[in-house]
């Protein structure tokens, strides 16, 4: 679709409506590979897994969550198809031309927090490698730069700029980097868990590990409940919903180039239910299998492969992490904030530009290792902020609009979107409500009880989109 006579503050080649739209299923269902096929997508599931007590629980939980992940990406997907833009071209429709800007960066932000979870996550794997040298372990025992282990610091600067090189060519180099890369993980990650079930000499879903264990490992989770528990498996099921709040917003810069809704759906069930519930399943395989073997619960992957009596398999396992990572980091991290912040700015910053600046700020955080905390808490407060964001857009697509927008008007100053001055006014309204009963009172304050925060995405989508949905009816009276 060609925009006549844009505004040059609007709009720039990367921000435009995708006219090439190559596409299908299997890339689709590759953005999903590249982006629960991680470290830290690993260490989600393996922890969940052990918060749900059974097999037939965590089935449950896992399959639950992710049937409601499909449900929502499909909602923000089919948006994308229908319009061909990227996410804060569409935001401009809830929030104004202008007032799209915020809620583009506070994803660029999240986007820069994951960015360096994920790099340091591929980096560990790096790292857990060299250290079998007892040269290198020394190093690494001996030595610190920025609060970290000058080894651990180096890998990870390695890794962060090899990333960079995958967004030299744009989209479609995305696209061929997916496609290879998310199938190579899965391939890896079967290897890992049939080479642990073998020497285990067992295939079991946990119940090898005492209670004990597992109470004593979970007990910093962030999920409120004992292992198994009704509690503990509506915690499960939304906090797997919540990691993935980020693209909830941003899955349209995506779907935008899909060939039509069709190889969408497709793509979409391949790729959420079906291959979410397959890699949690492998993962607590795994889990349940390495602490057979080595006698201990090791949520992360790389602390598995570390142990490995086969240097080739270490080395193997390694590298597959760190394609791993670079593939989520690409597809979650890296395109978001390079289309978010070249919004604020079209006229200043492209796509690659875009990316770059996420980079950097997510190399200055790594000193300060925000991410390293619990996986619930982190997931849950990240995704948080972003709720109310999800909450009006849907509403204002699905239910004021009816599913028809005017995408030449996105791009025009004095338009529809124009608002109040390019912001609307009850879109912010909307978002601050949502936001404050979402992440910041179950984060600042004891007013709201412990268990609140756990769930605050899910209190940040209905306060806000039902706020926007009461305060736009009444304004049309």
């Amino acid at each position: 679709m060609a925009v006549e006579n844009p505004s040059p503050s609007l709009y720039n080649e990367d921000l435009a409506p995708a006219e090439e739209r190559k596409w299908g299923a299997f890339s689709i269902f590759n953005v999903w590979t590249s982006d629960v096929h991680s470290l830290w997508g690993y260490y989600l599931a393996a922890s969940l897994f052990l918060l749900c007590g059974s097999f037939i629980n965590f089935v449950i939980a896992i399959g639950i969550g992710s049937l409601v992940i499909f449900v929502l990406m499909s909602l923000v997907g089919n948006a994308g198809v229908r319009t061909g833009v990227p996410f804060p071209v569409l935001a401009r429709a809830s929030f104004g031309t202008f007032g799209a800007n915020v809620p583009a960066l506070v994803r660029a932000i999240v986007a820069c927090f994951w960015y360096g979870a994920q790099t340091a996550a591929a980096s560990g794997a790096i790292v857990a490698l060299l250290i079998r040298s007892p040269a290198m372990l020394e190093f690494h025992q001996t030595s610190n730069f920025l609060g970290h282990s000058t080894l651990e610091f180096i890998c990870f600067v390695v890794v962060w700029a090899l990333q960079l090189l995958i967004i030299q060519r744009g989209m479609e180099t995305v696209r061929k980097f997916q496609d290879w890369a998310g199938p190579a993980v899965w391939i890896m990650m079967l290897i890992l868990a049939i080479y642990l079930v073998v020497k285990s000499g067992t295939f079991s879903f946990g119940s090898e590990i005492p209670r004990d264990v597992l109470l004593e490992k979970t007990k910093d989770a962030g999920v409120p409940g004992e292992p198994g528990s009704f509690a503990a498996l509506a915690a499960v099921a939304a906090t797997w919903i919540t990691y993935f709040a980020a693209l909830y917003l941003n899955f349209c810069d995506f779907s935008r180039y899909a060939k039509d809704e069709k190889a969408l759906r497709k793509g979409n069930l391949w790729g959420l239910p079906i291959n979410l519930l397959a890699f949690c399943l492998v993962a607590g395989v795994t889990t349940t299998a390495a602490f057979s073997v080595y006698g201990e619960v090791l949520l992360h992957p790389d602390q598995i492969s570390a142990k490995f009596d086969s240097w080739f398999l270490a080395l193997l396992a390694a590298l597959t992490f760190a394609v791993a990572t670079l593939g989520i980091n690409v597809v979650a991290n890296f395109v978001s904030p390079a289309f978010d912040f070249a919004n604020v700015f079209p006229r200043q910053i492209n796509f690659k530009r875009g990316g770059y600046i996420a980079a950097i700020i997510a190399l200055l955080l790594y000193p300060f290792a925000p991410w390293d905390t619990g996986a619930a808490h982190f997931v849950n407060f990240i995704g948080s902020t972003m709720g109310p964001i999800f909450g009006v857009m849907m509403v204002d697509y699905y239910l004021i609009r009816r599913g028809v927008l005017d995408v030449k008007a996105l791009y025009r100053e004095d338009g529809e979107f124009r608002f109040q001055g390019g912001f609307h006014t009850n879109a912010f309204i909307a978002f601050v409500i949502g936001a404050l009963f979402s992440s910041i009172l179950p984060t600042f304050t004891t007013i709201l009880p412990a268990w609140w925060g756990t769930y605050g995405w899910f209190f940040g989508v209905g306060i806000g989109g039902i706020v926007y949905y009461v305060l736009r009816m009444g304004a049309r009276r």
